[in-house]
């Protein structure tokens, strides 16, 4: 992929910082720069230009780099050779190994937090699902939130917070390559999520662990169907 410099790229109006004086730069370049690299706004292997950025953000160096620093170490960007940064580059033979991986901890994170979550969390993210099937025209945003607050209601409850990081970490991974096709995910995503969530309601741990292992079956094999 050729690499695109932020000169390139614009941040909306919405992406202004607050003026209250108790605003944490830091953490609002942070999440300004997660949003754009989220929303494809920064894609993979973009070069971020520190000064184009602190421009656009109206922010300084300091914070910029302290937000950037973040993001690498959750790996949403990489330093290059000449300690330049750039957005992280997935590519498939990575996704499905990560997939993989997912399908065995996360499976057994699922069957860990099954009667452990409750009821209101669990209520809020089935209607978060049922939702985002509603909505027209369909959101790539609203479509990750609704995924994050799903996944993350069982790596929260699992109750292993050594698997939960590792399962937050490969997330970002497949996240990163999870888009060009992604409003065709929508309807299996919320069949198969409202299947997790069942399973964790009812306090069936086997249950759990299959729906979220046949979740990440789905999601590896709709990904080899769509170079095949």
């Amino acid at each position: 992929m050729t690499r695109r410099s932020l000169a390139h790229e614009e941040v909306n109006d919405e992406a202004a910082p607050p003026q209250a004086a108790s605003v944490n730069m830091t953490a609002y370049v942070h999440d300004a720069l997660s949003e754009m690299i989220m929303s494809r706004k920064l894609r993979a292997g973009d070069r971020l230009v520190e000064q184009k950025l602190a421009h656009q953000l109206s922010s300084s160096r300091t914070p910029l780099r302290e937000a950037m620093q973040r993001l690498e170490g959750e790996g949403l960007l990489r330093k290059t050779a000449n300690r330049s940064y750039v957005v992280r580059q997935v590519d498939m033979r990575e996704y499905l190994q990560s997939l993989r991986v997912r399908k065995i901890l996360e499976a057994e994170a699922a069957a860990l937090a099954a009667g452990r979550v409750s009821g209101e969390a669990l209520a809020e993210a089935r209607e978060s699902v049922l939702a985002l099937e509603k909505l027209t025209p369909y959101d790539t945003q609203a479509h990750w939130a609704s995924d994050d607050m799903v996944h993350g209601l069982f790596l929260d409850a699992c109750g292993n917070t050594i698997m939960a990081d590792i399962l937050r970490d490969l997330r970002v991974t497949t996240r990163l390559f999870e888009i060009a096709q992604l409003a065709e995910r929508l309807g299996p995503d919320s069949r198969e999520h409202l299947a997790i969530l069942d399973a964790l309601e009812r306090g069936d741990s086997e249950g759990a662990r299959k729906a979220m292992a046949d979740h990440a079956q789905s999601l590896f094999d709709f990904a080899i169907g769509t170079i095949s």
